[in-house]
């Protein structure tokens, strides 16, 4: 089969996994000196490889369901990269609900489980839905537990009552790629959403506030009166960013406010990762750091702190 378009999964995917994993080395060798259990919870955990695809449109990858793929080339993940931060979590949780996905994060925890410092009861794979089981895993007791949760979703399956489940636990630092470019696309020009698309977004963000935040009034006279008539913010990509940090906010302890825009090969907005703390104490220094790699990944001369 010939490869149609663009090649997938390339510089910004690369960005993101480098951000994340500079994080982990960081907060890996920090919660070794406290008393804590801590884990690596990785909620959309695909195969702990990613795929490098050819598609016709970018906004496919956005919508796999949509999308004629050919897999062209491998590289390493986010839980095999969270595997091999050294000094290791003391639990890695990797939650997967597609079954073949599943079935190869499985493999990847029985090749790590041959390895030095690895026991039977480190790696825990879940074939669930991730918000549900997510929601479970912020229920119990975290007094004595810390960890750092990846929200790394292929669209928009994020629920904002997960996102507050993570908050309220505070004890969680969370990493989240936030699809700056599917929500764009859902916003009309003209304000006219459908309902089912509406319930979409008020259930990702949780409230229905984007409506204010994302459209202006734009008056025009009609043959009888002025009408009523509205239209996206001229800055929509800036506005939505803003909007997506107020909300972490509003329910984070802490929250890194230079999140970092991944754009693919024609300067487009596709991603935002973003990143907020939860437990009280330590989020200023949690957001110190995040803030340090974000800024470095913007601007690498200035990234000394892991390097």
């Amino acid at each position: 089969m010939k490869n149609r378009g663009r090649k997938f999964g390339g510089d910004w995917t690369d960005e993101k996994l480098k951000c994340v994993s500079k994080y982990l080395q960081a907060y890996t060798k920090i919660m070794n000196k406290q008393q804590f259990h801590f884990a690596y919870i990785d909620a959309f955990a695909g195969t702990g490889y990613r795929e490098l695809m050819h598609d016709g449109e970018a906004g496919k990858l956005l919508f796999p369901e949509l999308a004629s793929t050919e897999v062209t080339n491998f590289r390493y993940g986010s839980a095999r990269n969270a595997l091999e931060v050294e000094p290791p979590f003391g639990k890695y949780i990797f939650i997967e609900k597609n079954a073949s996905r599943y079935a190869e994060l499985e493999k990847l925890k029985e090749e790590f489980l041959l390895k030095d410092g690895f026991s039977d009861d480190m790696i825990e794979c879940e074939n669930k839905d991730a918000n549900e089981h997510l929601k479970v895993l912020c229920g119990k007791n975290w007094r004595a537990h810390r960890a750092l949760v990846f929200l790394d979703p292929y669209g928009m399956q994020v629920e904002w009552a997960t996102i507050e489940s993570i908050a309220e636990t505070q004890a969680i630092d969370l990493w989240i790629l936030f699809p700056l470019g599917t929500v764009n696309r859902l916003l009309k020009n003209d304000g006219e959403i459908r309902p089912a698309l509406q319930a979409r977004l008020d259930m990702f963000f949780g409230e229905h506030g984007w409506y204010d935040a994302f459209y202006q009034s734009a008056k025009q006279l009609s043959l009888f009166d002025e009408e009523d008539r509205w239209q996206k913010a001229g800055n929509i990509f800036v506005a939505i960013e803003q909007y997506f940090i107020d909300r972490l906010q509003s329910v984070f302890n802490g929250v890194a406010t230079n999140p970092l825009i991944l754009r693919n090969s024609k300067n487009v907005p596709l991603y935002l990762l973003c990143f907020a703390a939860g437990n009280q104490k330590g989020a200023p220094i949690a957001v110190k750091i995040a803030q340090e790699i974000l800024e470095g990944m913007q601007n690498p001369s200035q990234l000394t702190l892991l390097d």
